[in-house]
């Protein structure tokens, strides 16, 4: 749970830890129902993900925060893009241009692939060494980055790149694993099990095969 409030609270309300009085209710309704709403997207439970997203977009809305609603939606690209969901963010990028912000700008550009002339240092910390990176070094970056969430999305960003390979594809499927994910772990063994039979490997492809099958029937269980 702590990397999916760590996204959330980083991206959304910059108001976590902090002293003083209480934050109003709608920033820690938003706070949490953003974090249900990763939680669930990521088990593959669509339909509830969606509920909470939506509750999440109206409880900033309510209060009429356009930043933070945008950044509720920058948070919900990122997850999906984790989950190699190729998200256009249409929808941030639409309120952004009604309350811009230079750090959110920078995140937005990341996720979205376009890193040239990027400022590393506007970056949450856990992405930055990925974009200082030279191309062919960026998928030794990954196994340093401690945040469950930050490595596979990182890793979902180099195979939407194209400089992905075996490791990047393991780094991400063992991540997902680990985690209980299994909306991207199914995405991930999928790819690898496409590897595997590009490579005629018969032992790789049954291995591979009898994980996905355990992940699809946790995903989609047949009604008894």
């Amino acid at each position: 749970m702590k990397s999916l409030l760590a996204l959330g609270c980083l991206v959304l309300l910059a108001a976590c830890g902090t002293g003083g009085p209480p934050p109003p209710d709608w920033k820690t309704d938003s706070a949490d129902l953003i974090a249900r709403y990763q939680k669930h997207a990521l088990l593959g439970e669509n339909v509830l993900a969606e509920r909470y997203f939506q509750q999440a977009v109206a409880a900033t809305g309510g209060a009429g925060r356009v930043a933070e609603t945008a950044r509720l939606w920058l948070v919900r690209c990122a997850t999906r893009r984790a989950m190699l969901i190729d998200d256009a963010c249409a929808e941030y990028a639409d309120l952004a241009r009604v309350a811009p912000n230079a750090t959110d700008e920078v995140y937005y550009r990341f996720l979205t692939l376009r890193w040239d002339g990027l400022d590393a240092s506007l970056l949450p910390s856990q992405h930055q060494d990925l974009l200082r990176a030279p191309a062919g070094k960026r998928r030794e970056i990954l196994g340093k980055i401690s945040d469950p969430l930050a490595r596979l999305l990182d890793a979902s960003l180099l195979v939407m790149r194209r400089e992905a390979d075996a490791s990047t594809l393991d780094t991400a499927t063992e991540t997902a694993s680990s985690q209980g994910w299994r909306q991207p772990l199914l995405t991930f063994l999928k790819l690898q099990q496409k590897q595997a039979a590009d490579q005629g490997n018969a032992a790789e492809l049954a291995r591979l095969e009898r994980r996905i099958q355990l992940v699809e029937q946790a995903l989609f269980p047949v009604p008894r």
